[in-house]
């Protein structure tokens, strides 16, 4: 009995350091070392000297490439994260990062790249997190991007993208957070972004985007878990819907716009508003009181409006005053 216990234990053993082996000396799958070296030479010398050797996943003597993670996935090790930013790269978006398919991550934020993001980006089927925001990435964004359905964050601020937000972002059901701010998105925004069960943030700020906050919640049931409403430094028009007080979660950063009409006292039932910006629209009318006892609201700027005098801030906010000299940017 004693023997055939020490023989199992032993094979246990054996069949342990066979796996750990192999696991040690798995190679990296050739599609993504072809795709990471096709990067390095665009790349060039701002990444070549963390970049060391042929394969990006390191072997016995070199460790992985900086940026570079992998996972071992059967005999093979692939490329699961590809995170390079701010290190100045140049140039056009790497189409070749497309072919890195079984990316979770790509963070190449804080660069200096150009050019439009490739059709082939909806490719990365994986994908969860897209950062590419602080580049100077143009032309519109292909609607292939809808495509990436494991898609939680996507980060695509200060950037020069332009034309209409794609409708196919709202096929990203798994996505919470979005941000488009600080380009030159024109057109409206698309009402089925609504749809999205699990958007907590929404930030499209400092664009060219028209259209009525109506326009926005047509859908029924629209925006369930909203957090944050950035809208601010665009064209919207219209008045404030009652409609709004359904997202109950809300925060509203709506400042610098052609918004009009008096507030709806329904939105102080909002029960987690903490912070409004109404500033530097076409509002009128006061400010019904609900507002000012509401238990979580710290932060309420209105100035810029046609507010009746009775109508206060909350929070320490300084009314503009602008000469011929101001410039609003």
């Amino acid at each position: 009995m004693a023997l055939h216990l020490s023989l199992s234990l032993i094979f246990r053993i054996y069949a342990i350091l066979l796996l750990l082996i192999n696991v040690s000396f798995a190679k990296t799958l050739k599609r993504d070392v072809k795709a990471l070296n096709e990067i390095k030479r665009l790349v060039g010398w701002r990444v070549v000297y963390s970049w060391v050797g042929d394969d990006p996943c390191g072997d016995k003597h070199l460790p992985p490439w900086s940026g570079v993670t992998c996972s071992t996935v059967g005999n093979y090790r692939v490329v699961v994260k590809l995170e390079v930013f701010s290190v100045s790269i140049v140039g056009k978006f790497p189409t070749a990062v497309t072919r890195l398919l079984d990316l979770t991550v790509l963070d190449l934020h804080n660069n200096k790249l150009t050019g439009p993001v490739p059709s082939e980006i909806g490719r990365l089927k994986h994908l969860k997190t897209l950062n590419l925001r602080w580049n100077k990435l143009q032309h519109a964004l292909p609607p292939e991007i809808g495509g990436l359905k494991s898609l939680t964050y996507l980060y695509l601020s200060f950037n020069n993208f332009k034309g209409d937000i794609p409708k196919e972002l709202a096929n990203l059901h798994e996505l919470q957070d979005l941000h488009l701010q600080e380009n030159h998105f024109t057109g409206r925004i698309p009402a089925e972004l609504g749809t999205l069960q699990k958007l907590r943030h929404l930030d499209v700020g400092s664009n060219q985007l028209v259209g009525s906050i109506s326009d926005l919640l047509r859908i029924q049931g629209c925006f369930p878990a909203l957090r944050n409403l950035f809208l601010n430094n665009n064209y919207f028009t219209g008045e404030l819907p009652n409609k709004l007080a359904n997202l109950t979660n809300l925060e509203m950063y709506l400042s610098f716009n052609k918004l009009t009409g008096a507030i709806p006292s329904a939105l102080a039932n909002i029960p987690r508003l903490t912070n409004l910006h109404l500033d530097h629209n076409l509002f009128s009318g006061s400010i019904p009181e609900a507002f000012y006892k509401h238990p979580n609201l710290k932060d309420m700027s209105i100035e810029g409006n046609a507010f009746k005098t009775d109508a206060k801030a909350i929070g320490t906010h300084k009314v503009l005053k602008l000469s011929d000299t101001d410039i609003l940017v």
